[in-house]
């Protein structure tokens, strides 16, 4: 019998260095960037479904084969928190948005730090691309991975020099 909530986890060697997804059998729950802290749980590594999946098209993604992602995901969190993950889903591949713009997407046209602060919260980066959410003048602000890791990101998909391979 397979425990449908058991978490499963896969390490993806990437060029930002090697990202840990984490999901249960029908979805994924949260991406891990280098060096961030894993939760101290007993996993099993995922011989297929959604994390298996997942670090499939996150190799094809930083390999510049794939702008999106077709997966289920299962993020944790508010009510608000759902919906600017929602609506970042909606920002196209090598484009971004302002943080106001978020708000107002979502119905909140003056709530863009409450916005800025569900994206700081997003469990899945890239996948559900927060690097693509920017400052109202265009800035590089707050990411998860930092500043660095998300201008890497943005030109990736803007078609730039190729992403330099983590130590």
């Amino acid at each position: 019998m397979i425990d449908r909530e058991a978490l499963q986890y896969r390490r993806v060697a990437t060029p930002i260095g090697r990202l840990l997804v984490v999901g249960d059998y029908l979805a994924v729950r949260f991406l891990r960037f280098p060096g961030e802290s894993e939760p101290d749980r007993v996993w099993f590594e995922a011989r297929a479904g959604p994390v298996r999946e997942a670090a499939r098209q996150l190799e094809a993604y930083f390999a510049r084969r794939r702008t999106t992602f077709e997966l289920p995901l299962d993020p944790r969190g508010t009510p608000f928190q759902q919906r600017v993950w929602e609506a970042l889903e909606t920002i196209p591949y090598g484009e971004t948005v302002s943080y106001g713009e978020l708000a107002k997407r979502i119905g909140q046209p003056t709530a863009s730090r409450a916005v800025g602060a569900a994206n700081g919260a997003n469990p899945i980066p890239i996948i559900i691309p927060c690097h693509r959410a920017v400052g109202a003048d265009g800035s590089m602000t707050g990411f998860g991975g930092g500043i660095a890791l998300k201008r890497k990101l943005l030109a990736l998909e803007a078609g730039q020099r190729p992403l330099v391979r983590a130590l």
